[in-house]
C-alpha cells in the first residue's frame, strides 16, 4: 500500500510524522511518498521536496513563490499519474493543498484532511472546496464534526494530534529543577513562532509583563524564543525597553511547567498552555485596518481567536461582528482572556494576571477551568486513532480480494 502525504508547516511535519509511524505499526508493507520536512523523513517518508521549506503566511508571500508553488503541483500530479498511490493525505496548508486534492480527485484517488483549516472561524464559505474535494475530514476539535456534517462533509473527531506529542516529550528535569529552585515567581512571556508574530507582538508581552513586576514582588520574567534569530529579536527589544526578562531558546516546555502565569500570543501554544493548566492572557496585535473588514464583513465567525476558549463553550458561534471584550461582564466564562486588537492593551493584560497572582482564590478558580477542559479533550492518541481510521476507510473501499489480503 502506499500513501501520499503532505504537510506544510513545521507543525504539520510534526503530526505528520507521528501519523506515519502509526500507519507503519499497523502496516508493515506501507510506502509512505510525499512533501513535508526532516520529522516526516525520519519517520520513514520518502520526500519528493520539503515543503515545509515555504511555510509562509499572507498573500505577498505566496504570490513572490507562486512559481515555486505551481512546479510542486506539476510534480506532484506526475507522481499520482504515474504511481497512484492508494490515499492522499493532507495536513493543514489549504491554499497549496486545495489544488493536491484538486489533483488527486480528477485522478480518482481518495482524500484524506487530517488537521483541517479552522473554516468554521473564518471564512466558512470555503466548506464548499472541502465537500467538492475531500472524502474523509479527519478533526482535531471536538465541535468540527458536527459543523462539517451539517455542511455535508464526511468528518470524524480523532482528537488532537498537539498531545500526542506533548505527552511524550520528555523534559529537561535537572533545568526545571534548577528554575524551581529560584525564589522569584516565574511570569513567562511567549511571543510565537513566527518572526512577523514576534515582530507585532513582543512589545506589547514585555511592557506587560513589566507592569506585572511593578505591582507584584518578586516576579521575574522570561521569554521563550523560538530559534536564536528570534531570540537576537527579542534581545533587542529587551533593551529598547530596559527589562531585565530572560531569554531563552529551545526550553518552551521547561518553562510552562515552572511558570505562574503566561503571556502568549494566539496559536496552537494555547493548548500546550492548557496541558500544563497555565493562567495565561493571548494577544494578536493586528492592523486597524483588518480590525475594521472583520466588524464590516464579519469574517470571524466565532466567539474566540484562542482554541481553549473555544473548548470551553458549548456554542462557538459569534452573536455580532463585534470582537469578545475580556474585560466585560461575563468575559471570565473565557479561561484565557485574549485581545484581538491594533491598540496597546498592556496594562489591561497586566490587571489580569496581577489579580490572580494577587489572589490565591481566583488564581485556582483559574486553573480549576483548565482542569476541566483538559479533562474533556487534551488526551494523545489523535495519530493512532486517525491511522486507523484511513486504514478502515480505504479497507472498506477496497476489492473483496484486496480485502482479504489485508485481513
Amino acid at each position: 500500500m502506499r500513501i501520499f502525504v503532505s504537510a506544510g508547516e513545521p507543525s504539520g511535519d510534526l503530526h505528520g510524522s507521528n501519523l506515519i509511524r502509526e500507519l507503519r505499526a499497523r502496516r508493515g508493507d506501507i510506502e509512505c511518498v510525499g512533501f513535508g520536512g526532516p520529522k516526516m523523513a525520519a519517520a520513514g517518508c520518502q520526500l519528493l521536496f520539503e515543503l515545509t521549506q515555504l511555510a509562509v503566511m499572507g498573500i505577498l508571500p505566496v504570490f513572490a513563490n507562486l512559481f515555486r508553488f505551481v512546479k510542486l503541483l506539476r510534480l506532484a500530479d506526475r507522481y499520482l499519474r504515474d504511481h497512484r498511490p492508494d490515499a492522499v493525505v493532507m495536513i493543514d496548508y489549504p491554499g497549496f493543498h486545495w489544488w493536491l486534492a484538486r489533483r488527486a480527485k480528477a485522478r480518482g484517488i481518495p482524500v484524506f484532511y487530517y488537521g483541517t483549516p479552522q473554516m468554521w472561524g473564518w471564512a466558512p464559505w470555503r466548506v464548499r472546496k472541502m465537500r467538492r474535494l475531500v472524502d474523509h475530514v479527519l478533526c482535531k476539535l471536538p465541535f468540527e464534526p458536527a459543523w462539517y456534517a451539517e455542511r455535508g462533509c464526511q468528518a470524524t473527531y480523532v482528537g488532537h494530534p498537539y498531545f500526542d506529542e506533548l505527552t511524550s516529550r520528555s523534559l529537561d528535569a535537572e533545568f526545571i529543577a534548577e528554575q524551581s529552585r529560584r525564589p522569584e515567581r516565574l511570569l513567562l512571556v511567549l511571543p510565537g513562532s513566527r518572526t512577523q508574530e514576534v515582530r507585532h507582538n513582543l512589545g506589547d508581552l514585555l511592557r506587560a509583563a513589566s507592569r506585572v513586576q511593578a505591582a507584584v514582588p518578586a516576579i521575574r520574567v522570561a521569554i521563550a524564543s523560538y530559534n536564536d534569530a528570534q531570540a537576537a529579536m527579542a534581545r533587542e527589544v529587551v533593551a529598547e525597553q530596559r527589562s531585565d526578562a530572560e531569554v531563552l531558546v529551545g526550553r518552551t516546555p521547561e518553562l510552562m511547567r515552572v511558570a505562574a502565569c503566561c503571556l502568549a500570543c494566539s496559536g496552537s501554544v494555547s493548548l500546550e498552555l492548557l496541558y500544563f493548566r497555565r493562567p495565561t492572557v493571548i494577544l494578536y496585535r493586528v492592523s486597524r485596518w483588518v480590525l475594521i473588514v472583520q466588524r464590516c464583513v464579519r469574517l470571524m465567525q466565532v466567539k474566540y481567536i484562542t482554541l481553549v476558549n473555544l473548548l470551553a463553550t458549548n456554542d462557538i458561534r459569534a452573536t455580532s461582528g463585534r470582537v469578545y471584550d475580556p474585560d466585560a461582564e461575563g468575559a471570565e466564562a473565557a479561561p484565557f482572556p485574549e485581545y484581538l486588537t491594533c491598540q496597546d492593551k498592556s496594562a489591561e493584560m497586566a490587571a489580569h494576571v496581577v489579580h490572580w497572582l494577587s489572589d490565591p482564590l481566583e488564581y485556582r478558580r483559574r486553573v480549576g477551568q483548565l482542569e476541566q477542559i483538559a479533562a474533556r479533550c487534551a488526551h494523545p492518541g489523535a495519530s493512532a486513532a486517525a491511522a486507523q481510521y484511513v486504514l478502515e476507510a480505504l479497507n472498506a473501499s477496497a476489492p473483496p480480494e484486496a480485502r482479504r489480503a489485508c485481513a
